[in-house]
């Protein structure tokens, strides 16, 4: 399949131009020990064993070993006891192969407004969760970002406002120059905390509605539409070194794709922005990618995906894709690698063919922690296995990079003039599901719907 000394990291290095090549973290599987590591590391036998995770596995006590993590951020589980030894001298796989692999990472869930002030605390008091609003709690997000830093990786920070992980129970109850202030505190609190470290933000996330109009949200109902030219003002002016991002979810196929709604909303809005001199550096398109879709939920073709990312380009913003991963369990166990492998190599190694274009993070990197299992159904969205094997996936992610080093073709052969071939075929027609029947989720979307793409999907797939 690939030599085995390769690595993404290595192929986005031999790039002709800085690619980023990242993956969304988790603290847990970062920083602690689960069943696969159990299984390599050799143990001295003591009489207590530590619980590591809700499952009950657990792992011995190595003595004498030292933290070679910073001391000050003790492993996860044990928050309140700093007595307990572990062993460190290798790190839990998870945190290996990230290392190995990608050169950014950006964290999943934890820095999100509620997650910071509510439902995730850190150290505070493990047992009893803050529910005050503005006790911000940086310690697991302090631990992700130092750790990336440490081994030479970028951040990007994820996300300043977005409706769905506000405090809304909090945020319902200021008027429009409260709330406002809130935001404006919140995205000052968070920046000037990361800064320096952090150099790269995703402002406002999703604030358009499936259909392409602008999400009845808690900040449109109370601010207006301006609420988003305020945020990536509030934050210009709390770092203004860093690269601000706008960012949403089915809008990669332009007004060539699947959902051309979407799509140029997407668009327009990004037009909007720049026209107002706005300060906003970037877009990110999810690219939450669904095999078995039809309708809204289909791929889109690279071509489509090119011709999109190349008008955004024309604003004078950069384009990565930012949340991506590939579902393939709706498709017959035939197609599945054979579809996840041209989606991953096809539309990134067009992608690439844009100057505009500058990389893509993944919505996680191992199969054996990715959020499609929880808001979805069980599949195999990611480049590398549950026991961190890689699939044809990483290969076709592998390839599409190599497209750019010094002895790579550009655009790897995929067709980027045309959604079909000579023989009139449409691009990924091995595998694509016949897109006859009408998209059942297009029946219950409503104007400005604040429900994300996601949540119509996962309710009619």
């Amino acid at each position: 399949m690939s030599d085995s000394n390769s690595s993404l990291r290595k192929a986005a290095s031999l790039c002709c131009k800085k690619i980023h090549i990242g993956a969304a973290i988790l603290p847990k599987p970062l920083f602690e020990y689960d069943t696969i590591d159990v299984a390599n590391i050799d143990v001295v036998k003591d009489d207590n064993s530590i619980r590591i995770d809700d499952n009950q596995h657990t792992i011995e006590p190595i003595k004498n070993a030292t933290v070679s993590y910073p001391s000050q951020y003790p492993p996860l589980h044990s928050i309140s006891d700093t007595n307990e030894i572990y062993p460190t001298k290798k790190l839990p796989m998870y945190a290996q192969v990230l290392i190995r692999e990608f050169n950014s990472v950006v964290i999943e869930h934890h820095l999100k407004w509620s997650p910071l002030c509510h439902t995730l605390p850190g150290p505070i008091n493990a047992s009893s969760p803050s529910d005050r609003i503005g006790r911000y709690d940086f310690y697991h997000v302090d631990a992700m970002v130092d750790f990336a830093l440490q081994h030479d990786m970028e951040v990007k920070g994820h996300t300043l406002i977005w409706h769905v992980t506000s405090p809304v129970e909090f945020l319902n109850t200021l008027d429009a120059k409260q709330l406002e202030e809130e935001m404006r505190r919140h995205i000052f609190t968070t920046m000037g905390h990361f800064r320096g470290r952090i150099h790269m933000w995703d402002v406002v996330n999703e604030a358009l509605a499936p259909d392409g109009s602008l999400a009845n949200n808690i900040f449109l109902r109370k601010i207006g539409p301006c609420y988003i030219e305020k945020a990536f003002r509030y934050a210009h002016e709390a770092d203004p070194s860093a690269i601000l991002i706008y960012n949403d979810n089915k809008v990669e196929g332009g007004v060539d794709g699947p959902n051309p709604q979407k799509a140029e909303g997407y668009y327009k809005l990004l037009q909007s922005l720049v026209k107002n001199k706005v300060p906003i550096h970037a877009a990110g398109m999810q690219s939450h990618f669904n095999a078995g879709g039809v309708g809204v939920n289909r791929v889109p073709s690279p071509f489509a995906v090119k011709q999109q990312i190349h008008r955004i380009g024309n604003l004078g913003l950069k384009v990565h894709f930012s949340e991506m991963d590939v579902r393939v369990s709706q498709l017959p166990l035939n197609l599945q690698n054979l579809a996840q492998r041209q989606i991953y190599h096809d539309i990134i190694a067009a992608a690439l063919t844009e100057p505009a274009f500058d990389g893509v993070w993944l919505w996680g990197f191992t199969d054996r922690h990715t959020w499609v299992k929880n808001f979805y159904y069980d599949d195999s969205p990611l480049v590398l296995d549950e026991m961190y094997q890689k699939k044809e996936a990483y290969i076709g992610l592998l390839d599409a990079l190599r497209t750019l080093n010094v002895s790579g073709i550009v655009g790897g052969g995929v067709n980027l003039n045309s959604d079909v071939d000579s023989e009139n075929r449409p691009w990924g027609y091995k595998w694509i599901t016949n897109d006859c029947e009408a998209d059942k989720s297009q029946q219950t979307i409503a104007f400005g719907d604040e429900r994300p793409d996601w949540v119509h999907e996962s309710q009619n797939p």
